[in-house]
């Protein structure tokens, strides 16, 4: 089965097993993501004070960061492993136990004990389940994006990689803001006692719809020839680290710098420092970013198309090198202390901004490997940057602040580098034609 229907237009089969494919994506996405920044949006509100309370302010906060970074240094390893099932038996197989295994881990959280109950036990349940987390996600991101591309003819495939990101905002926008209801719905007592576990027990339904839309779903065509030319690597890992693939990992691993300091400085550290730093009030910062990924959300379609006019490298480039000239004015707007303007900021940087390059963030980097090992390769460039990019930067933004007396600047710096970084990375990379994927 060839996966370029060609320039003929596709029948009404083809058609819906597309929007399947987009739905299924989707969905999955949305649902795994909120999981996953679920336990961001309380690692900044509750955690600290459920499972480090004896512990001051700022080292509770770091701590709780740290547990949220775990999930990110896990992430590699599911990517490896999940990235080798989806290269030897399909995306769709693999895309269904990372879902179990997610919701799973996220519904466990909602009814474990806080340290008040049973101590020191419970910050280690608290590891191991963000653990079971962060395995999982590492094999959802790419799987999820090939669903969706992979399926799609060659003049469409920028805008189907961008359907899957939607989900990334949706996410974001579900878990801040089914946090904000509960806070207004409940006292803060109750809502520091129980309310808090509604959000992770919610999953559970989610998680059940999830695999339902996703089961629907066909395998994708490029997989299906693979395995009927008989083409699947035996050691998928290993290619994706040895030339010729080895220039586009690199690159790829220091291309996504940017992108992965900037969500969890909008999506995860402003919350905190919003409400720690600032002390803005949690229902309208929560509100704020929930807004924000919403914006985030509409435009990440306009982004794909933008990616199926220009190409992923320059839409990817051009929007990170935007995120690093805003990072000096935003957090300027933050420090104002004034709620109207942390809003601003954030639909701004995160709203908009961040929109215009992680639409195309998807079609890059599947555009850098073939059929062959490309969920690993697509899990390896995103995952294991992650280490770095991602999971530490709320450590990082937090202990830089720290350090300047509360200013700001000391890690704006910080986020400008990433950028330059990635900039400079993306522009080096050598993308395949999407006619060639």
């Amino acid at each position: 089965m060839s996966i370029d229907p060609g320039t003929s237009p596709p029948d009404a089969a083809t058609r819906s097993r597309v929007r399947t494919a987009l739905v299924a994506s989707l969905v999955g996405t949305t649902i795994e993501w909120y999981d996953f920044f679920l336990y961001a949006t309380a690692a900044s509100l509750v955690f600290n004070q459920a499972f480090f309370p004896d512990q001051s302010s700022l080292v509770g906060t770091l701590l709780s960061f740290a547990t949220f970074a775990v999930g990110f240094v896990v992430r590699p390893i599911g990517g490896f492993v999940f990235g080798h099932v989806g290269d030897r038996i399909g995306r769709k197989k693999t895309l269904a136990l990372t879902m179990v295994l997610m919701g799973g881990a996220t519904a466990l959280m909602g009814v474990l004990p806080t340290a008040a109950q049973i101590g020191v036990l419970a910050p280690i349940l608290l590891l191991l389940l963000r653990v079971v987390q962060g395995f999982a996600l590492g094999g959802e991101w790419a799987g999820a994006i090939l669903l969706a591309v992979e399926h799609s003819p060659p003049r469409r495939r920028g805008f189907a990689g961008s359907i899957p990101q939607v989900g990334l905002a949706l996410g974001l926008a579900l878990g801040t803001g089914v946090f904000a209801l509960l806070q207004i719905a409940l006292p803060d007592d109750a809502f520091e006692s129980y309310g808090w576990r509604i959000a992770f027990l919610i999953s559970i339904v989610l998680v059940v719809f999830g695999l339902v839309v996703r089961w629907k779903a066909t395998e994708t065509p490029a997989f299906e020839k693979v395995r009927d030319d008989d083409d699947r690597s035996p050691a998928p890992l290993r290619e994706v680290f040895r030339p010729p693939a080895l220039r586009s990992t690199v690159l790829g691993l220091l291309s996504r710098w940017g992108e992965g300091a900037a969500f969890n400085t909008w999506g995860v550290f402003a919350i905190s420092y919003a409400t720690g730093t600032l002390h803005l009030e949690r229902v309208p910062v929560l509100i704020a970013v929930t807004l924000a990924a919403l914006l985030m959300a509409a435009l990440l379609p306009v982004s794909g198309l933008l990616t199926d006019r220009f190409g992923a490298r320059t839409v990817y480039a051009s929007g990170i090198a935007a995120y690093a000239v805003a990072v000096f004015p935003v957090f300027a707007l933050f420090d104002t202390g004034n709620m109207t303007a942390y809003t601003l900021g954030m639909l701004v940087v995160f709203g908009v901004i961040h929109a215009w390059f992680y639409g195309a963030q998807g079609t890059l980097y599947a555009s850098l490997y073939p059929a062959r090992v490309r969920y690993t390769g697509l899990s390896t460039v995103y995952q294991l940057s992650g280490v770095y990019a991602s999971g530490l930067t709320p450590l990082i933004l937090t202990a830089l602040i720290a350090a300047a007396d509360a200013s700001p600047w000391l890690a704006c710096s910080y986020l400008v580098a990433t950028a330059v970084i990635s900039v400079i990375a993306t522009l080096l990379l050598r993308p395949k034609e999407l006619s060639e994927i």
